[in-house]
């Protein structure tokens, strides 16, 4: 690592000279963004810059959502509250605890917002890119400021993944010695929750700490659940140029998961349970650095160093929703739960470095860098666990289903340049290159051991343009983006004795393009865009026959996707005299996301699937709403529309007895908040969700937390009040 840090700055050093030759006297600064909350705007979302940081974001769709200027309950995180204005975005909402983020977006999979690159103040908190790449650890809203969101056509920057980046910016220290706030919530179903952050500012020294706990007995029965939240974060200024930050964070919930209902169950209650001993367990930790330098007045360096480490771990009852868990009549007791168990051992460095120079007469800038990632995740499945009712993973019975370690070592180099053609036009081209490789051993009972270990190689040359040209108020923006998803562990592992898996799967691959139109001017915002997403190498199963001529099960690649459709947010916002606002939006997202030359298994046959929709891509997709503030008074309505989607690749309309596939049904809802800031130091707010207490769900999920129709949250209510001093 440290020859890679100095390859770095020698480049930068080489940089710096070069731009010296033409002379260069123009000074640049980044300087944090600045909100001003004034009477004409509702300001709670607006676009990155160009150039921010380390990153270059022209001719990029991007938003940024301004959590500190929403009035959305925060400890409930209702993600079709805080994305509201962002077209396009798909939510899983599944377990109403709030403790998890599940979104998607242009026809992929929301499991845990794994088709995105998440990252915290920039260091990223997928838990393991290759082998698992799902963020478990979940930082609280309250912590946040804002949420940046970049699609996929900046992947050669951060990483390739289709989604693109999700970055969560975390509150900045107080200025003064001492800074305190305070977020405590109250709400349905035993919801209760406190934030408290401490924050300063020390000389040269800056420090950060702030912790939250939540429970909540939950919409439907047995599904109560406990989490608590932790950062400890240190910050030393050596000048203005060179900044190191130190931090600690950790994450932990306990759910008692409900389990599945076929649809019979959720027309008659979708607030039972048809599992009381079903726990589910994510324990995360991770320590960072992070040190920035400015090298010149056109020169910065980021360096980012993190570690993931915890685990996840679950005792369930595993079956479909029709089949009950009832005791058996010859021991008098329940069946044994099985225990599974992931261990997380997984590091990041990420060196970047962004130089700004002339070039016939017009600034251009570049950004090149290296990351490497090491992952070790051992995974431990169907242990023999308990007859009891509680959290308990001991084991019955010594040795596992499946003792599996997933290893993964990765580099890879990237690089963008801006190239400024004049004041208004610019273009960028990106290239990165992904080296590395994940190797598989360990065990499986009943599985030959011959069969099991695999390597599978990841070798991507990632290639990218975009454009953006500039007007007054407005600028056309578009671009074109290789990208990849790994091959996961999941896609690996055979799901039964019956099952093989190919040992020549190949990475999904393919591109985003879009082309669009965003601005603001007088009292109207507006983002505009049209899109193409091709995916290639789905993952699947067919049907095949072995030498004996049995049937085997076969997880290989089987084939294409492509989606393409319109998303559009529009805003106007109205001053009413002095003293009033009005503020009317609205995001909406039109999809046709379909598969191409794929087919799969029914059966004991294969089936063309071409030209059939893929699952959990609603066509169309529409949040609304509009917000009043009267002096210190404001107060917000939300309307949200999901169209309806399939469960799978089949297009199955009716639902079968287990509920793990069939249509899902379009939904429509409503929320409503209202606010007032008593003085500077107080806020009280009220929140009402899904108001019209509509029933619904938004997925059939195919694996966790088990296959069937996990009901979304009923009408909630809750009371805020945050207090900063």
């Amino acid at each position: 690592m440290r020859n890679i840090f100095l390859w770095i700055l020698q480049l930068a050093l080489i940089h710096t000279c070069f731009a010296q030759q033409y002379d260069d006297t123009i000074k640049t600064q980044t300087l944090n963004p600045v909100v001003i909350d004034g009477s004409s705007q509702v300001r709670d979302i607006r676009r990155l810059s160009e150039v921010e940081g380390t990153y270059i974001f022209s001719g990029k769709k991007n938003e940024v959502i301004l959590i500190s200027n929403q009035n959305n309950g925060l400890s409930e995180k209702y993600c079709r509250q805080i994305f509201a204005k962002i077209p396009g975005i798909f939510v899983y909402d599944m377990d109403g605890t709030g403790n998890q983020v599940n979104i998607s977006a242009r026809g992929m999979d929301p499991h845990r917002s794994w088709e995105f690159n998440i990252r915290k103040d920039g260091i990223i908190t997928n838990t393991d890119m290759y082998g698992y790449p799902a963020s478990h650890y979940n930082v609280p809203i309250e912590a946040v400021d804002r949420i940046e969101l970049v699609r996929g056509s900046a992947a050669q920057q951060y990483g390739g993944q289709f989604g693109g980046m999700l970055n969560y910016i975390t509150k900045a220290p107080s200025k003064k010695k001492v800074g305190f706030e305070s977020i405590n919530t109250v709400g349905s179903y035993g919801l209760v929750s406190t934030y408290n952050a401490l924050s300063g500012t020390l000389g040269k020294f800056r420090y950060s700490v702030w912790m939250n706990k939540k429970s909540l007995e939950g919409y439907r029965k047995f599904n109560d659940s406990r989490y608590d939240a932790e950062a400890v974060s240190l910050f030393y200024d050596f000048n203005e140029n060179m900044k190191l930050k130190i931090e600690y964070t950790h994450s932990n919930y306990l759910i008692h998961l409900a389990g599945a209902l076929n649809d019979r169950q959720f027309a008659e209650d979708p607030r039972q349970a048809t599992r009381t001993r079903n726990y589910y367990n994510p324990d995360i930790y991770i320590p960072s650095l992070t040190f920035d330098w400015n090298l010149s007045n056109s020169t910065r360096l980021r360096l980012t160093s993190n570690a993931i480490l915890g685990q996840r771990s679950s005792v369930m009852f595993d079956k479909p929703a029709n089949v009950a868990d009832t005791i058996v009549t010859a021991t008098g007791q329940y069946n044994h739960r099985q225990v599974d168990i992931d261990n997380y051992h997984t590091y990041m460095t990420e060196v970047r470095v962004l130089h700004n120079y002339r070039f016939f007469r017009q600034m251009n800038t570049l950004t090149v860098g290296i990351q490497t990632i090491n992952n070790d995740l051992h995974r431990r499945q169907q242990g023999v666990g308990s007859t009891g009712t509680d959290y308990d993973l001991e084991l019955t019975k010594p040795g596992w289903g499946r003792d599996l370690h997933f290893k993964t070592n990765n580099i890879a180099a990237f690089a963008e340049n801006k190239w400024s053609l004049s004041k208004q036009l610019s273009v960028s081209t990106s290239a990165r290159m992904e080296l590395g490789a994940s190797r598989l051993t360990g065990v499986i009972t009943n599985y030959p051991d011959d069969e099991l270990p695999n390597t599978i190689e990841h070798k991507f040359p990632i290639l990218g343009a975009s454009i953006q040209y500039n007007l007054d108020h407005s600028n056309f923006y578009g671009g074109w983006s290789q990208a990849y998803r790994p091959v996961v562990l999941k896609d690996i592992v055979p799901g039964s004795v019956y099952e093989k898996a190919d040992k020549n799967l190949k990475d999904a691959y393919g591109y985003n393009a879009e082309i669009g139109y965003r601005g603001q001017k007088g009292w109207l915002t507006w983002d505009i865009d049209a899109y193409y997403l091709l995916y290639r190498h789905r993952l699947g199963t067919v049907a095949l026959t072995d030498d004996q001529g049995d049937l085997i099960i076969y997880r290989t690649n089987i084939g294409d996707s492509h989606t393409k459709g319109i998303e559009a947010f529009v805003q106007g916002d109205w001053a009413l005299g002095s003293s009033g606002l009005i503020s009317i939006y609205n995001a909406t997202s039109l999809m046709d996301a379909r598969y191409k030359n794929a087919n799969i298994r029914k059966g004991d046959e294969n089936v063309s699937v071409d030209g059939n929709y893929v699952e959990s891509a609603p066509r169309v997709i529409s949040r609304s709403g509009i917000t009043y503030k009267f002096n210190r008074w404001t107060a917000c309505v939300k309307y949200s529309y999901s169209a309806e989607s399939y469960a799978d690749a089949l297009n199955t309309g009716t639902p079968t007895p287990s509920g793990a596939v069939g249509l899902v049904p379009a939904y429509s809802l409503v929320d409503v908040n209202l606010a007032v800031r008593l003085n500077n130091f107080l806020k009280i707010q009220l929140n009402a969700n899904n108001l019209f207490n509509k029933s619904y769900f938004a997925k059939r999920p195919q694996f966790y937390p088990g296959p069937g129709i996990w009901p979304s949250d009923g009408r909630t209510l809750s009371a805020t009040v945050s207090i900063k001093l």
